[in-house]
């Protein structure tokens, strides 16, 4: 039977593992000890935490389509939260309106993850460092093992990290190694009393914070107050070698200068450093295959940062991988 290795499993991986499992072995390589990626959740009883993605939106069919399950299984409901931004470090006066629906993972974003990975064999905990082809693709994990034999290899990690495993064959090689995703960092606060804001999720302009959101009024966070902090990619990449509590200890001050409220009152604190967060929009749909060397990657670096960028281009990669196969 043809075997198929996938590196990352995010939603890209995840997507094209369950396109693809009906026609080939697929084994799934993460080097994290869970699934989902940037749609990750992180607890610290009792309180939730989505720290990487904070929600997404179902603009096409195809997503929709995907979705509908989870949405009659409740692992997705609507964040029907409070929208609205702040500029010059004031709260608009006027609430943002937004006709789409805000979907979330629940009871956390990685719901989702955890449910597309049940019926794949994906190996956790395992980092890919190489990949060689010897007749057949063969994988190298971090401690110089090889770890497995396959025909077809479909990376799935951010783009620097596709173009350091990718050989300078690969067909599309020049495209990744040119290709960037920027950093952001995650604050991370819990409270034991919930504060007065007016917002459940604000866009911030003119600061080094970019975006601010009460976590728990996402549906089944219980009831424990929780606000997450984004920072702006710029700053995240002009501190990303700075020490974590300095970085901590400068967004708590930023949030606080923001929402008119001191947020070292916090009884729980954390950080998080996504080194590869965003990408810039791409004019077009990036199709990253080789179909001579039956190597593939995707992502939603492909065509913009978002949960629903990540399902396309790897329903589209996945589906014309399907053909090449059938076709042989």
């Amino acid at each position: 039977m043809l075997t198929i290795a996938i590196i990352g499993a995010g939603i890209s991986g995840l997507t094209a593992a369950n396109i693809l499992k009906d026609v080939a072995k697929v084994t799934v390589f993460e080097k994290s000890r869970g699934v989902g990626g940037r749609i990750a959740t992180r607890r610290a009883e009792p309180f939730y935490f989505d720290h990487g993605a904070q929600f997404f939106k179902a603009r096409t069919e195809d997503f929709q389509s995907f979705i509908k399950p989870m949405i009659d299984q409740g692992i997705i409901q609507i964040w029907n939260a409070r929208f609205s931004e702040f500029k010059q470090n004031k709260l608009a006066t006027k609430i943002i309106l937004n006709n789409e629906h805000h979907y979330v993972g629940v009871p956390g974003m990685n719901a989702i993850a955890k449910y597309l990975a049940k019926d794949i064999d994906v190996r956790v905990n395992t980092k890919i460092i190489a990949i060689q082809n010897h007749g057949k693709w063969h994988l190298t994990n971090e401690l110089g093992e090889c770890i497995g034999i396959f025909d077809w290899v479909i990376s799935t990690a951010p783009v620097q990290q596709t173009g350091e495993l990718m050989p300078e064959s690969f067909h599309h090689h020049s495209y990744i190694t040119s290709a960037k995703m920027v950093g952001c960092y995650s604050l991370m606060l819990g409270f034991h009393q919930p504060l007065p804001l007016d917002f459940d999720m604000a866009l911030v302009q003119e600061s080094d914070i970019s975006w601010i959101s009460v976590n728990s009024s996402k549906p089944g966070r219980g009831e424990s107050f929780s606000i997450l902090v984004h920072s702006t990619n710029n700053w995240a990449e002009l501190h990303s070698n700075d020490d974590r509590e300095k970085v901590m200890e400068y967004l708590c001050h930023e949030t606080s200068r923001i929402i008119g409220h001191d947020v070292n009152s916090a009884t729980h604190k954390d950080l998080h450093h996504w080194r590869y967060a965003n990408t810039d929009k791409q004019c077009i749909q990036k199709i990253l295959i080789d179909k001579d060397q039956k190597l593939a990657a995707c992502g939603d670096w492909c065509i913009q940062a978002s949960v629903e960028s990540a399902f396309i281009n790897s329903l589209t990669v996945a589906n014309s991988i399907l053909k090449i196969i059938k076709l042989n």
